[in-house]
C-alpha cells in the first residue's frame, strides 16, 4: 500500500471511527461516480467528496438521516433499497457501496443484483457472524450471541440475516458474482489468515 493511501486510511478511521470506511476510502478512485445505499447521515460520502472529489449520491430509509445528509451537502433521498433501484439506469455509477447493511435487508440477493446492475463495481462490507467471539458467545450462553460488535438482544436487533465470510463467498460463486478484492478486519487490524474465524468485518469488491 502507498504511504498516501495508508495516511488516508488512518485519517478516515480517526475521523469517522469505522475501519471498514478506511478500506472503502482506499478502494474508491478519485473523481468516480458513487452511490451509497443505506448511507445514514452521509459521513462516508461527505468524506469521499472532500478527499476523493467523487460525484456522490445516497439512499437512506430514515427521513431524519436524509435531512442530515443533505445538510452535509450530499445529494441523498429517502428510499427502501429492498424495493430496488428503478430510478437508476444500468451502469450509472462506478461504485455502489453497501456498508454493514446487507444483513439488515429483506432480500439481499436482489439488492446485490441491483447494485451490480446500476454500478460497474459493488463494495460490500458486513459484520462476520462467523467470528470466534460470536461462536463462543452462543456456545457458552446457549442464547442468541451478544458481543461488542453485536450488542443487541435478539428481539431488538436490526440484523435479520446472519452471514459469514464463507457464506458470502459461496453466494458469489452461486450467483456468478466476480470477487475482485477481499479485505478482512479485526478492529483496525487487517486479517490475512483464517478470516472466517478471525475477522470481525469483511469488505468485498465485487464486479
Amino acid at each position: 500500500m502507498l504511504a498516501s493511501e495508508l495516511a488516508h486510511g488512518h485519517a478516515i478511521t480517526d475521523h469517522l471511527g469505522r475501519s471498514d470506511y478506511a478500506i472503502i476510502g482506499e478502494i474508491v478512485t478519485p473523481g468516480s461516480r458513487v452511490l451509497d445505499l443505506g448511507c445514514g447521515e452521509a459521513e462516508l460520502l461527505a468524506w469521499l467528496v472532500d478527499n476523493k472529489q467523487v460525484e456522490a449520491r445516497g439512499v437512506e430509509i430514515s427521513a431524519a438521516k436524509v435531512r442530515k445528509a443533505i445538510s452535509r451537502g450530499v445529494s441523498a433521498y429517502q428510499g427502501d433499497i429492498d424495493e430496488g433501484l428503478v430510478d437508476y439506469p444500468d451502469q450509472a455509477f462506478d461504485y455502489v457501496i453497501l456498508s454493514q447493511t446487507l444483513q439488515e435487508t429483506r432480500a439481499p440477493v436482489k439488492v446485490l443484483r441491483e447494485m451490480l446492475r446500476v454500478g460497474r463495481r459493488a463494495i460490500v462490507a458486513f459484520p462476520n457472524f462467523g467470528h470466534w467471539r460470536v461462536r463462543f458467545s452462543m456456545l457458552f450462553s446457549g442464547q442468541a450471541p451478544r458481543t461488542a460488535l453485536f450488542p443487541y438482544k435478539w428481539y431488538e436487533s436490526p440484523n435479520i440475516h446472519f452471514l459469514t465470510v464463507k457464506d458470502f463467498e459461496d453466494l458469489a460463486i452461486e450467483q456468478g458474482f466476480r470477487i475482485e478484492k477481499r479485505f478482512f478486519l479485526s478492529g483496525s487490524r487487517r486479517i490475512t489468515a483464517m478470516p472466517n474465524l478471525m475477522a470481525e468485518v469483511a469488505v468485498f469488491l465485487v464486479g
